[in-house]
């Protein structure tokens, strides 16, 4: 019972680990502002991008995308760590490699599901694309680094962000069809990638109707303490 305890409270680790509102502090500390009243109501980096800046944005997609990184190397310590532990014992015939694997899978999916719905915003947040990447690259780094390859050629084409982050995550889950992985490995990156897709409803109608906004299309922004956009 107690190991079975012992990874709930990881995975439940991970999901608070996704679910710290990176955006929304930004906005709270620098401008005094709820970031979800702006722009596109995401905490995500784009909106902190158009609202605040480029340095406030910056910071948001680095802390998001460590987010991702560091809860599958969490996930990669801490469940192998477990049973070393005298007062944990795994039920008897457990293959720990098998569930480490299973658990990591579950581990990135926790911390994608805090970041979309952080318990710290009544569930609200961003769209996990960040995060997302940040999972890709701890856990396998071609594919991480495949899926930013076609992010960043897609912007520097369209400068629209939600269709790079939709078509980097397609590129993900092709690669991870493609390369050798784990069955819990190949399952994670579809089901964030679908997840991610998911979250882009709103930009999906919006890239039908012509009025999803580029790069460098800016929102007013908010009166701040001092200039935090130069």
């Amino acid at each position: 019972m107690v190991f079975w305890i012992a990874n709930v409270a990881g995975l439940i680790i991970a999901y608070l680990i996704g679910s710290t509102p990176t955006g929304y502090l930004v906005g709270k500390l620098l401008a005094g502002i709820d970031i979800r009243e702006h722009g596109s109501k995401s905490t995500g980096a784009t909106n902190v991008l158009r609202t605040l800046g480029k340095w406030p944005a910056l910071a948001v997609l680095t802390i998001d995308l460590l987010k991702g990184a560091v809860a599958i190397i969490f996930a990669r310590w801490f469940y192998p760590w477990l049973p070393a532990l005298p007062s944990i014992t795994a039920p008897t015939g457990f293959d720990l490699q098998v569930w480490g694997e299973w658990v990591t899978c579950l581990t990135g999916l926790a911390v994608l599901l805090g970041h979309g719905r952080s318990i710290w915003l009544r569930f609200t947040g961003g769209k996990s694309a960040a995060t997302g990447l940040g999972v890709l690259l701890a856990l396998s780094w071609p594919i991480g680094l495949g899926a930013a390859a076609i992010f960043g050629i897609v912007l520097a084409t369209s400068r629209i962000v939600s269709l790079s982050s939709m078509l980097a995550a397609l590129a993900a889950m092709a690669l991870v069809l493609a390369l050798e992985q784990p069955l819990p490995y190949r399952l994670l990156v579809i089901a964030g990638g679908v997840y991610v897709i998911a979250r882009h409803r709103a930009n999906i109608q919006r890239l039908l109707s012509g009025q999803e906004p580029r790069l460098g299309q800016s929102v007013p922004k908010p009166k701040a303490p001092f200039d935090i956009s130069a």
